[in-house]
């Protein structure tokens, strides 16, 4: 975890303290149901919570120094809470295992993670969507292998964001779903020293669904879907961060990045203002992606429990959401304050001399009888000599100039296909499609 690329509300999920919070709970909360079974005494439970009650510092130093002499972090925990109930703590994890307090613990984590990166990906979707409104029908060019295509709106290229993102949500929402279980099951899964009632019970009290089978860990394969499903909203904060860094080039500046008052662009040239923030959602996509091969890669355990994925999952935990968290904030804050040039896009649109109208007129004179190869033919020729002179030309004087297509289509029916608005007539269509 990077501080720079941090907030504090999803960095907190991860703090040492944290942990060992959710790893005593889990530990009460068992005490507790063993008490009621008769497997330990019911005064080992109150005991423990007697303790907690006392809002009691955990002290991490002192649990770090026993795991040094230990080698081993959940023993450093049980023996550091002892010092501090007393002889009824012994009652603490009987019959249970590391995997069942530290994969519990793992998933509560993940769930909370899944809580803060669903409240970030609301705010942008209401950032998307004003801008999406906003600009509804703001004429622009649509581009195809970043070439000049046919007219779309602004307000389309954000509809169609906000339905990737509302797409990535559902998706979370699943994912959460998934990784949201708990094993209490002891060694190898088998509840032989504790007893399915107690996985029930502490499942209740931490807000999980109990694990069907834990062969002592939780399987991976919700870990490596979760993981996964945090790709893909990289990936997809990544498309949206170049269509603006594509936007904001100087030879197309349809759109660029808020520019704050005293903000420097280089270091050498005091002219520039750089698209840095998007062009940083970029790299921080790639860091989150890089979380997606491990957590896949953790899925193939020995038999019913190794331990290859823990060390994985101290980085890729943390560093995954505390950086999504902190992408999908960026990239919020990057939707909500873009300047957005209409006066730019139109210009854009006019300076091919009308080639983005080029299909309209091969439908019309496939329509009055030519053959599409001929009609094709026909467009194109004139396209071309528009194209050469980087839109000095005029492709509705030279298609109405041309005998052949003058021949076919009168002079009006062509003036008529290079009517801008005629692009944009489905745009309720697709608003209501996306915004309901």
């Amino acid at each position: 975890m990077v501080p720079r690329y941090a907030r504090p509300a999803m960095t907190a999920i991860w703090e040492p303290e944290a942990r060992y919070r959710i790893w005593f709970e889990i530990e009460a909360h068992a005490a507790v149901k063993m008490g009621e079974m008769g497997t330990v005494p019911p005064s080992a439970g109150k005991a423990l919570w007697d303790w907690w009650a006392t809002a009691p510092k955990i002290d991490v130093a002192a649990i770090d120094a026993i795991e040094a002499v230990t080698k081993h972090d959940v023993i450093a925990f049980l023996d550091w809470v002892a010092q501090q109930v007393g002889p009824e703590a012994r009652f603490m994890h009987q019959g249970m295992t590391s995997s069942d307090v530290l994969d519990t613990t793992l998933n509560v984590q993940l769930v909370q993670a899944a809580d803060i990166l669903l409240e970030d990906l609301d705010a942008l979707l209401a950032a998307i969507r004003r801008r999406a409104e906003e600009h509804k029908y703001t004429p622009t060019i649509g581009r195809s292998h970043g070439i000049h295509a046919e007219p779309v709106t602004f307000g389309l290229k954000m509809a169609e964001a906000y339905a990737e993102f509302a797409r990535c949500r559902k998706r979370l929402l699943a994912a959460r779903e998934e990784v949201a279980t708990c094993a209490i099951s002891g060694a190898v899964g088998t509840f032989a020293n504790v007893d399915p009632a107690v996985e029930q019970y502490v499942a209740d009290k931490m807000g999980l669904a109990v694990e069907p089978v834990s062969t002592q860990v939780i399987p991976r394969d919700r870990h490596a879907m979760f993981f996964a499903v945090l790709g893909v909203i990289a990936s997809s904060i990544e498309r949206l961060a170049i269509e603006v860094r594509h936007l904001q080039r100087t030879e197309v500046l349809e759109a660029e990045e808020y520019f704050s008052p005293g903000q420097k662009g280089s270091s050498a040239m005091p002219h520039k203002r750089n698209p840095v923030l998007t062009e940083n959602l970029t790299g921080l996509a790639r860091v989150v992606r890089s979380a997606v091969v491990p957590a896949m890669e953790n899925v193939a355990l020995w038999h019913e429990r190794d331990i290859s994925h823990s060390s994985v999952e101290r980085f890729i935990g943390p560093d995954a959401t505390i950086t999504l968290d902190f992408a999908l904030g960026r990239l919020t804050g990057v939707i909500d304050k873009l300047l957005v040039y209409p006066a730019r896009m139109q210009k854009n649109l006019d300076r091919m001399g009308g080639l983005v109208h080029s299909q309209r007129v091969l439908l019309a004179l496939t329509q009055a009888g030519l053959s599409r190869d001929e009609s094709y033919r026909l467009v194109q020729r004139n396209a071309m000599k528009v194209w050469e002179s980087d839109g000095a030309l005029s492709l509705l004087e030279l298609l109405k100039a041309d005998p052949e297509v003058a021949a076919a289509l009168p002079a009006q029916v062509i003036e008529d296909k290079f009517n801008l608005d005629y692009h944009f007539k489905n745009v309720d269509t697709i608003f209501a499609r996306v915004f309901g």
